[in-house]
């Protein structure tokens, strides 16, 4: 079975700088590169890279930026028949500003995201069948979002949703759709009205959108670590202590850390605590898909910090 991402693809365009500028305000950089992103391949690439067969459904551009894009989720082992090639536009850039603490600041123009649509939709669906997760993200219209959602679950396929970039607003619908809600600190303050920023707060938000219809919720609060709602408990996940460089994507490789042990057979906390490792080995180099760990390198991190025989001692 294997795990199909819905969602962007993007090329980032980065830049360091010791601090994040304020509104008006204009830095010099330190350093420039390029590099694939967005938050579908971004998570496709996670997923992949930790061995899961992986499925990119999305658009790009005919431009060089979307041949780059293609070649890199083909080298990390995400197949990509199923992304279609827009020649009316061009592909999604995402402009980036990383300061010296690893914190970002990110402004994303769609290009060929904006334009996935019902066509798209029905090509991931004839995927489904030989699926066991769908994972989705924001950068893409809404419509689409829904009617993937909408497919998935009449499928009988676990949908995990991260509703980034952050909302106020979600449809109710998309949360009747929805198995598996992974925002972090500010998404979910947006969507649930007040401001999350520790453990008893998420505990609260979790709630709140466990109410809206959502099966289970999943709170990311960076370095503090992790809270999960489901029908039955709340429990709290530690983050890893790691040296963070750069903090792009470590959300996505959380998400890809999570749908990997779960399609993997493990249980969701025990997909939580993967989630949590992979995100911090992420915040230590810079750039998306780049910093995304390998199976040997994220066996080896789980192994050093005590998580496999705990797993093992667990199934």
């Amino acid at each position: 079975m294997s795990v199909i991402v819905f969602g962007s693809i993007n090329i980032d365009l980065v830049t360091t700088v010791s601090r994040l500028p304020l509104p008006g305000e204009t830095l010099l950089g330190r350093n420039f590169f390029q590099a694939p992103g967005g938050k579908g391949a971004n998570q496709a690439v996670a997923l992949a890279r930790l061995g899961i067969p992986t499925q990119m459904v999305g658009r790009v551009g005919a431009d060089s930026f979307g041949e780059e894009l293609l070649k890199s989720l083909q080298a990390s082992g995400v197949q990509t028949e199923n992304v279609f090639v827009d020649e009316t536009i061009s592909s999604g850039v995402a402009a980036i500003a990383v300061d010296d603490a690893g914190e970002n600041q990110i402004i994303v123009v769609p290009g060929a995201n904006g334009r996935v649509n019902q066509d798209d939709v029905e090509r991931l669906s004839r995927l489904l069948p030989q699926a066991s997760a769908l994972l989705l993200q924001l950068e893409i219209p809404m419509s689409a979002v829904i009617a993937a959602s909408a497919a998935a679950t009449e499928a009988g396929v676990r949908v995990i949703l991260d509703p980034a970039p952050a909302q106020s607003h979600l449809p109710d619908e998309l949360y009747q759709l929805v198995d598996i809600i992974t925002p972090n600190e500010r998404e979910v303050s947006q969507l649930v009205g007040f401001s999350v920023s520790g453990e008893e707060s998420a505990k609260k938000a979790a709630g709140q959108l466990r109410q809206k219809g959502v099966k289970n919720a999943i709170v990311k609060l960076g370095a503090q670590g992790v809270v999960c709602a489901t029908s039955s408990e709340t429990f709290f996940v530690p983050a890893f202590a790691v040296d963070a460089v750069d903090t792009v994507a470590a959300g996505d490789a959380f998400n890809g850390g999570l749908a990997a042990a779960l399609s993997e057979g493990l249980s969701l906390e025990q997909a939580a605590r993967w989630g949590a490792a992979a995100g911090a080995l992420a915040a230590t180099k810079p750039g998306a898909q780049p910093s995304l760990p390998d199976r040997l390198t994220f066996d080896a991190f789980l192994k050093e910090r005590g998580v496999m025989r705990r797993l093992k001692y667990e199934r």
